[in-house]
């Protein structure tokens, strides 16, 4: 069964980004900027979860979120700029399952909306691409039934070549699902992670696709 999201955001470009980067993990995602067209695709539709901005133009995330819960309990993260205490217990008032503030990482939101998808019990616990299993939960993971001691920025890592095995995944990719949208490093952190994961990994399993990015063997199954 594919999951399916709705974010409701009147930001454009971070609309795009969101959606991008919940597309990358093989979810379904629709999206919209109007708090009134949002209150129609609640009545028409059942998503597995709802990313919902606060300050939106014709109903407010507020007002959204009390009207979703007359008719589901969906999971609803609030992804707003408003971090201050009252509108927090606001949301929390009106049953949001998570509130994330902004500028945050794209690695934490996506982190955010798998917990809260596993909580609800339509993801599975766990994330397989031949012999490499990772298990987002605990941070762990093994290779043929062989344990890998991770960082947890080198599991993020390995978690991105995994959901997206076979698949070249670019340098812009890691640096702003990684180490966020508003990162300003450049590409040299991408390199030296990648090296580091690679020594704790069977030889040859990532592949360097020169000037573009690097991918993960999708058949690591071979002997």
């Amino acid at each position: 069964m594919s999951i399916q999201i709705l974010v409701v955001e009147d930001d454009a470009r971070l609309q795009d980004m969101v959606c991008k980067f919940l597309r990358k993990e093989g979810w379904l995602v629709d999206a919209c900027i109007d708090g009134k067209l949002a209150l129609e695709r609640f009545y028409e539709n059942k998503y597995d979860l709802i990313i919902l901005d606060i300050m939106l133009p014709g109903i407010n995330g507020q007002e959204l979120l009390r009207e979703l819960r007359k008719i589901h309990d969906t999971p609803v993260l609030m992804m707003t700029a408003l971090s201050d205490d009252d509108n927090q217990l606001r949301a929390f008032e009106g049953q949001t399952d998570d509130y994330v503030t902004k500028p945050f990482s794209m690695s934490i939101l996506v982190k955010r909306t798998e917990a809260l998808l596993r909580r609800s019990g339509v993801l599975k616990k766990e994330i397989q691409a031949g012999k490499l299993i990772l298990y987002p939960e605990t941070y762990g993971a093994e290779y043929d039934g062989e344990k890998i001691l991770l960082t947890p920025k080198e599991f993020e890592i390995l978690e991105l070549f995994v959901r997206n095995a076979g698949k070249i995944v670019p340098h812009e990719t890691f640096l702003t699902r990684i180490w966020g949208y508003d990162f300003e490093g450049n590409e040299g952190i991408i390199h030296a992670s990648i090296k580091k994961l690679r020594d704790k990994l069977p030889e040859k399993l990532i592949r360097t696709v020169k000037g573009v990015g690097y991918y993960l063997e999708a058949n690591n199954n071979k002997e």
